[in-house]
């Protein structure tokens, strides 16, 4: 090349063709999918949830240890290879030079947003690209103007760290925090009706879930919504659980504020995550970073937090074209397939209590809750490792002094990788409990987490 003058533009593409191997298994990767999709192209997403071996093709885009079976795919979900080899290749070049390489980079993070918005029914300029739902929601518990004295309705059964943030506030600026308490499983007519009821004259906010991390109770989002709204409440919603689980799109939510964690059920590598913001309520909410006085109004003041992982940004776009490839129809009928698969097989032992209502495709997917009852969950969760190598996860719910709504169950979250024998393997296991018991250990119950801390 001698004495050519290199620029930028043309170093990137120099770079782009160095990683022409790596992209020929990205391409290897998308492709089977599309040709997979192509063959069950005639289908309902019911049909193809049925077809194994469509989802055998999916399977094999996962690197899993199949010496285990993994049940809380709800805590963090494995990427596929894809966008796991897209994250390495925009890492390794950002590594190169960082100086030179990093900013072009972020600049191509535009078009993601643009395609993030596409799909997932909102204006780009409402979604800031985040690094999961606990940033993204303290951005705007935070970042919302209350004094003392103000209000926020919210309920026992949020995710921990948004209801210590509320807390915190508690302790700096004096608002109130009144979090509900429900019977699991409720209804959507029972979950408005307390948030109704709950209101007063200094009531600010309402915070819930779109669905719960801990039984995946499903909440009436626009109706609850609407409510606020037309008592000039901000409505901030948690949908860690919810954003590529199932169908929605965000607009239809009427919701202010929207926090996901998209290295859930997106299946983006970890740290991404995404805050929609309603466009007239961007300037209400200080982001979490100082921006200049001119982006007051600008969805990116959010995303302000110094130096980026650029290439865990970049390989969202990956992780997107994946989740495209196979539908989200698709995909939420597979899950809600996989969880009836194993409810309906344990649900006629009497001892057994399924606390997630399953009796709608627009009710559960993934995420289910189940008890036996006589055994303590967090023993049961222990003899399913330690036997059969399940991992799933206990949760002990209640907060005292009103006990009213206690519960205990195992949360279980298989995910499109996970396969019959898996699923069959842990209705066997159960069965065994039911029939054999399962040893007490007071180190179990010392271990578990408290109302759903890292599920």
């Amino acid at each position: 090349m001698g004495s050519q003058k290199w620029s930028r533009r043309s170093f990137l593409r120099a770079a782009g063709a160095v990683g022409t191997a790596a992209s020929a298994s990205r391409g290897l990767s998308l492709a089977r999918v599309m040709e997979a999709g192509q063959s069950v192209a005639g289908m309902t997403p019911e049909e193809v949830a049925q077809y194994e071996f469509y989802w055998r093709q999916i399977q094999m885009d996962f690197e899993l240890d199949r010496t285990i079976i993994n049940l809380n795919n709800g805590f963090t979900c494995p990427t596929p290879r894809v966008a796991l080899e897209s994250e390495f290749r925009y890492t390794q070049m950002i590594n190169m030079a960082p100086i030179f390489y990093q900013y072009p980079i972020a600049d191509r993070i535009e078009t993601i947003r643009v395609r993030m918005a596409e799909e997932f029914g909102c204006a780009p300029e409402e979604m800031a690209l985040t690094r999961g739902a606990s940033e993204s929601l303290q951005i705007v518990q935070n970042g919302l103007d209350l004094k003392a004295g103000d209000e926020v309705i919210t309920t026992e059964q949020d995710y921990p760290r948004m209801l210590t943030t509320w807390d915190q506030r508690m302790r700096r600026d004096g608002i109130k925090v009144h979090r509900l308490q429900f019977p699991v499983p409720t209804t959507g007519d029972d979950l408005y009706q307390r948030f109704e009821n709950a209101i007063t004259p200094r009531t600010k906010v309402f915070h819930f879930c779109h669905i719960t991390n801990l039984t995946a109770q499903l909440f009436p989002v626009a109706r609850l919504s609407r409510l606020a709204r037309s008592k000039g409440i901000v409505t901030i919603v948690d949908g860690a659980h919810a954003l590529g689980q199932f169908p929605f799109k965000l607009r239809d939510l009427e919701c202010d504020a929207y926090g996901v964690s998209l290295h859930k059920w997106l299946l983006a590598p970890i740290g991404n995550g995404l805050l929609y913001v309603r466009k007239e309520m961007i300037p209400k909410f200080w982001p979490l970073q100082a921006a200049p006085e001119q982006q007051d109004d600008d969805i990116r003041k959010f995303e302000a937090i110094g130096t980026h992982p650029w290439g865990i940004r970049a390989a969202l776009g990956e992780a997107l074209a994946y989740h495209q490839a196979i539908g989200g129809e698709r995909k939420a009928a597979r899950l809600r397939y996989l969880t009836l698969r194993w409810a309906n097989a344990l649900k006629k032992h009497p001892r057994i209590k399924i606390l997630t209502d399953l009796s709608e495709p627009a009710q559960a997917w993934a995420l289910a809750a189940v008890d036996i009852e006589g055994i303590d969950v967090r023993d049961l969760s222990k003899f399913l490792m330690d036997k059969y190598r399940i991992i799933v996860v206990a949760l002990v719910g209640g907060a005292p002094p009103n006990q009213v709504f206690d519960y205990q169950c195992l949360r279980i979250s298989p995910n499109i990788y996970t396969t019959l024998e898996e699923i069959d393997t842990f209705v066997g296991a159960m069965e065994d409990a039911i029939k054999n018991g399962v040893p007490s250990t007071q180190a179990s119950r010392e271990s578990t987490p408290q109302n759903g801390w890292y599920v």
